[in-house]
């Protein structure tokens, strides 16, 4: 008897293409070839199976050619896998590519209209939740317009603001979010908690590893078409970043470098209470700053530079970056220092490590990973709490 819980179950999916050697110009070069036009069926999704419950965000990951999207047009009936099958038990709404859908010639309106139509919607049910597409893309100045006039952040709003609108149990969502802007970004991870709160499902195709370990609760790991691991996402996360990039061997100072190198943090310092001589260690409390120094060996577009403080025992404290900030420089390029102020530091006494990450926008291609780039330690300061991470600074008050 089936699992109630399982409301996708791809069981032993298989999807090939026919890939020809040569292709035919015309009818007479098609008779006149016949039987030398030579192809290759191409693997695409090779036996796949896993199971999605409901309630779950649920990540695919892998490098570009792994199968993802295939594996997605599958689940989203778009493609009939040539073996094997998949089985749908919820209402699904899919952002597969971009502006899949849309007619160029329509309006913004006609395209909600048509795009609700394709996932399931009636005219009336459209017409009552149109306000609230509409509210939520953002373009009420432009709804009208041909959707051809509009940009690729455009075609992603308006697109993701029909998917969600449909009412779907399950949401498959295939990497497109990543062209909007910061603030679009926000609102969509937003929705992706209000979501899950609500015991809705998401599949999540992204090269955004960051996305993965914060939102999934559970992910699969794609390569030349096949499942080579399944589980904790940290976990697959953290496999799959080794087997791309490969671990360069510790340096002297215990620090570990993985990444292209287009650009590299060459050092970090700390400077405490607007010192101007470097230290490696601070008091609960403290204002600090940490200075990354880089160097970009060539002029490389909309770098994401982040930082990770974790304590000793591998409990992670923080991990922001300039992308969530809309501090993304157009370009970078030569040597310089980025800068990252930290007032009035929570952090207890206790031993912490720096690590520094530098990746393309999407955070798909990681440049830069340098782990244990600096090492610091916190004293008491005020408050006087010892145990713990951080401190919540609270106010007692006894009657």
């Amino acid at each position: 008897m089936p699992d109630p819980t399982v409301i996708l179950a791809v069981d032993h999916l298989v999807k090939s293409f026919r890939i020809h050697h040569q292709k035919s110009n015309s009818l007479k070069q098609l008779i006149a070839g016949r039987g030398r036009n030579r192809y290759d069926d191409f693997l695409a999704v090779d036996d796949v199976t896993f199971d999605v419950h409901e309630g779950e965000v649920f990540g695919i990951i892998g490098q570009n050619g792994s199968g993802k999207s295939t594996l997605l047009k599958c689940m989203a009936g778009i493609l009939q896998p040539n073996a094997g099958s998949v089985r749908v038990t919820r209402r699904m709404g899919a952002l597969l590519e971009l502006g899949a859908g849309f007619h160029p010639e329509l309006s913004g309106r006609e395209n909600v209209y048509l795009n609700a139509a394709i996932l399931g919607m009636g005219r009336k049910e459209i017409a009552l939740r149109f306000d609230e597409i509409v509210d939520f893309s953002g373009l009420h100045a432009f709804i009208d317009q041909p959707a051809k006039t509009y940009s690729s952040g455009m075609y992603v709003r308006l697109a993701f603001a029909v998917a969600i609108n449909v009412d779907p149990q399950l949401l498959i969502v295939d990497e497109i979010l990543a062209v909007g802007d910061v603030s679009f970004q926000r609102r969509c991870l937003e929705k992706f908690v209000e979501f899950r709160n609500e015991g809705r499902t998401i599949v999540l195709v992204t090269h955004d590893l960051g996305s993965v370990k914060s939102l999934c609760d559970r992910a699969i790991w794609l390569e030349r078409g096949k499942a080579i691991d399944e589980g904790d996402p940290s976990d697959l996360v953290e496999a799959y970043t080794e087997r791309m990039l490969g671990a360069e061997a510790p340096a002297a100072d215990g620090s570990v470098r993985r990444g292209s190198g287009e650009i590299r943090i060459t050092k970090v310092e700390m400077f405490v209470n607007g010192s101007a001589f470097a230290v490696k260690r601070c008091r609960t409390n403290d204002d600090v700053l940490l200075r990354l120094y880089y160097q970009a060996e060539k002029t490389m577009p909309q770098p994401v530079v982040g930082i990770e403080i974790q304590s000793l025992g591998g409990a992670t404290v923080t991990a922001p970056n300039t992308r969530d900030v809309g501090m993304v420089p157009p370009t970078m390029w030569g040597s310089g220092a980025i800068d990252v102020s930290l007032s009035n530091v929570a952090l207890l006494p206790g031993t912490y490590d720096i690590h520094t990450t530098v990746t393309d926008f999407n955070r798909a291609l990681i440049y830069d990973h340098l782990r244990e780039a600096l090492r610091f330690d916190v004293m008491t300061g005020k408050p006087y709490e010892t145990d713990g991470v951080v401190t919540m600074r609270p106010e007692w008050k006894l009657s």
